[in-house]
C-alpha cells in the first residue's frame, strides 16, 4: 500500500483554494447584498452569475443547489450580525451595561437596514408557513439572538439592574416588537418619527423594569 505523502501542499494548489475561497466570499457578498434588497427568494443564480461576471456553472462550482446558496446567506449574515452585536457587546459588564450595549447595537443595525432590508425580517415573511432547510435556518438565528437577549435580561435580574420581579420573556417579547414595528412604520409606511418612538418605547421598557436603590 503506497504511504500517502507528508509533503505540504503545493504551491499551486494553495494559490486555487485561496482563489476559490476568495470566489466564494465575493459571491456571498452579492448574494448579501441581493438578499437585503429583494429576499431570499430574490436571489436566483442567473443575476448573481450576471454580476459577478461569471456562468452559471461557476456559481454552482461553489454552491451546489439556490437552496444551499439561500442557506449559506443566512449563515453568513448571522456570523456578521453575530460579530457586531454579541462579541462587543460581551466587552460590557454583565447587567445592564451589557443589554443596553446589545439593544443599542440592534437599534443601530436596524436603522442602518431601513433603506436595504432585513434579512431576518423578510426572510420570516418568506419563509413563515414553508418548511424546509432555509426556514430552519432563519429560525435557528433568530431564536440564538433572541436567546441570547433573554439571557443579558436575566443576568441584569441576577445582579440587581432589573427588578427581581421582571420577567425576561415578557420583557423581551416587548423590545422584539417595537423592533419589528420600527421597521414596519419606517420601511412600509414611511413614517420615520417611528424610528424616535421605537427607540423611547424600547428605553421606557428597561427603566420600568430597572431595580431602585
Amino acid at each position: 500500500m503506497k504511504k500517502a505523502s507528508s509533503r505540504p501542499p503545493r504551491q499551486a494548489d494553495q494559490g486555487a483554494q485561496t482563489k476559490g475561497a476568495l470566489t466564494r466570499a465575493a459571491i456571498l457578498d452579492v448574494a448579501l447584498d441581493l438578499a437585503a434588497s429583494h429576499g431570499l427568494e430574490g436571489l436566483t443564480i442567473g443575476t448573481i452569475a450576471e454580476r459577478m461576471k461569471m456562468s452559471k456553472s461557476g456559481i454552482f462550482a461553489h454552491f451546489g443547489s439556490r437552496e444551499d446558496l439561500q442557506v449559506e446567506v443566512v449563515r453568513e449574515y448571522f456570523r456578521r450580525f453575530e460579530s457586531k452585536l454579541f462579541q462587543t457587546a460581551l466587552l460590557q459588564p454583565k447587567g445592564l451595561p451589557r443589554l443596553q450595549r446589545m439593544i443599542d447595537l440592534w437599534m443601530q443595525t436596524r436603522i442602518r437596514e431601513l433603506n436595504s432590508g432585513c434579512i431576518f425580517i423578510s426572510g420570516a415573511v418568506e419563509f413563515d408557513d414553508r418548511p424546509g432547510i432555509v426556514r430552519d435556518e432563519l429560525v435557528h438565528s433568530v431564536q440564538n439572538w433572541r436567546a441570547a437577549l433573554a439571557r443579558a435580561i436575566q443576568q441584569a435580574i441576577e445582579v440587581g439592574d432589573l427588578k427581581k420581579t421582571c420577567q425576561p420573556e415578557a420583557m423581551l417579547f416587548q423590545i422584539y416588537s417595537f423592533v419589528l414595528g420600527l421597521h414596519h412604520d419606517v420601511r412600509f409606511l414611511k413614517q420615520q418619527e417611528s424610528i424616535a418612538l421605537a427607540q423611547q418605547a424600547i428605553q421606557r421598557t428597561i427603566d420600568e423594569n430597572r431595580a431602585r436603590p
